[in-house]
């Protein structure tokens, strides 16, 4: 198959229009065309039809047709990163019916999932609405302030707020580490720390400077600026290893590595989420420093992560490479590509986005019943029978790059 967006610059190059758009801009029209057709005409339409549960809420589990498991439990990820999207699906697009579904998973996450005697949210609820998994999990409650914050950032409601501040509170009382810094992993109800062979992790402390840049956005906190200021010294120079430009994934109170694994999908999503938080908290070296990251980061990346097809790698442990492609790095890919091209004004970083892009309208979209594949085997043949909705399965990766590039390319 061509690749469409060489087709399409090459069909205006070829005409006499009076435009002085450079090729690049061109490329970046058709891409974000492309990503936002598929946003607003696939993703979002098959989450708010299939999603939404008539007894409250949303489904926990929804199959690869978009049919829902009778009795499915609902997860705390899920939810938060639902009511995220329809969130920012409304500040974005300013459609009444995103509105409707923010608002339903707003009232929904705080009736079922806010603990009313130990504050933070359950991990996970039944299908009915009561609390199953009651401990305090740190990358989960993340995703609570993440959503609560975005709900209260695009409706203006201050229970909203009020509720992801009260989160914010625990973690800066239980779950920051006041020697070592960064965020602890895991936490029973009561906000008694939980002893794991890991008690700190890449992916945790990566989604904390996410939701901290994002409360941060609404609410000017003395504290939460400090907080946030650490986090992003800790991911860079902690998490991060800089000498071989790849986060370390697992680790010990203080920042001892306990296992060697190239995660290239969040080296790439890092590169750009370290940049937005810089320029949430508006110090210019702070910026500065990241920005280098950033390229840096996404050159490595694009060097050792990206498969001969396009597509973005998920892991390599020792020699050994993740035999399938999950749809989740495919989408950070390229927005941090464009963040580096961006940056940096680098072609291969801008070709490297368009050659993801590609790659996913040709495996990854489920034409047949909306939405897309989970993931895609080493032979590059769909596996069509992924859940579409579950604990870990949501439209927040895919929705994130579709708003991602439309606020970059407006």
């Amino acid at each position: 198959m061509k690749n469409l967006l060489i087709v399409f610059v090459a069909l205006l190059t070829a005409t006499s229009c009076v435009t002085k758009m450079s090729e690049e801009d061109m490329i970046v029209a058709q891409l974000k065309q492309e990503i936002v057709q598929d946003l607003t005409e696939n993703i979002l339409p098959f989450w708010s039809t299939h999603s939404p549960d008539p007894s409250g809420g949303f489904y926990g589990t929804l199959i690869y047709n978009g049919t829902p498991r009778e009795g499915a439990m609902k997860g705390g990820i899920l939810n938060a990163r639902l009511l995220w999207t329809y969130s920012s699906a409304y500040r974005m697009l300013k459609d009444e019916q995103y509105l409707t579904l923010a608002n339903r998973a707003q009232q929904y996450f705080l009736d079922h999932f806010i603990d009313p005697i130990y504050g933070g949210s359950f991990y996970t609820v039944t299908a009915t609405g009561e609390p199953l998994a009651m401990q305090k999990d740190t990358y989960q409650n993340a995703f609570a302030i993440y959503g609560l914050s975005e709900h209260y950032r695009a409706t203006g409601n201050k229970e909203s707020l009020d509720a992801a501040v009260a989160i914010y509170r625990k973690f800066a009382e239980h779950v920051f580490d006041p020697v070592n810094e960064g965020f602890i992993q895991s936490f029973d109800r009561e906000w008694n720390m939980v002893e794991v062979r890991s008690p700190k992790t890449m992916n945790t402390n990566l989604h904390v400077l996410e939701a901290l840049t994002n409360l941060y956005r609404v609410w000017k906190d003395a504290d939460l600026r400090e907080k946030l200021k650490s986090q992003i010294d800790i991911m860079s120079h902690k998490v991060l290893n800089q000498n071989t430009w790849h986060e370390q994934l697992f680790l010990t109170m203080d920042w001892q590595n306990q296992r060697d694994v190239d995660s290239y999908g969040h080296d790439i999503e890092f590169s750009w989420l370290l940049v937005e938080a810089a320029e949430v908290l508006g110090d210019e070296a702070i910026l500065k420093d990241t920005e280098r990251i950033a390229v840096h980061l996404a050159d490595i990346q694009l060097k050792e992560g990206v498969h001969e097809s396009g597509a973005m790698i998920t892991e390599k442990s020792g020699d050994h490479y993740s035999p399938n492609f999950s749809w989740w790095e495919q989408n950070e890919a390229v927005v941090g590509f464009l963040n580096a091209w961006h940056l940096s004004g680098d072609r291969r970083f801008l070709d490297a986005a368009v050659r993801t892009w590609d790659w996913i309208k040709m495996y990854m979209i489920d034409h047949e019943y909306g939405e897309w594949y989970g993931s895609v085997t080493a032979d590059l043949t769909p596996r069509k029978n992924g859940v579409k909705a579950d604990q870990w399965r949501c439209p927040y990766h895919m929705s994130r790059m579709g708003f991602e590039v439309m606020t970059r390319f407006p």
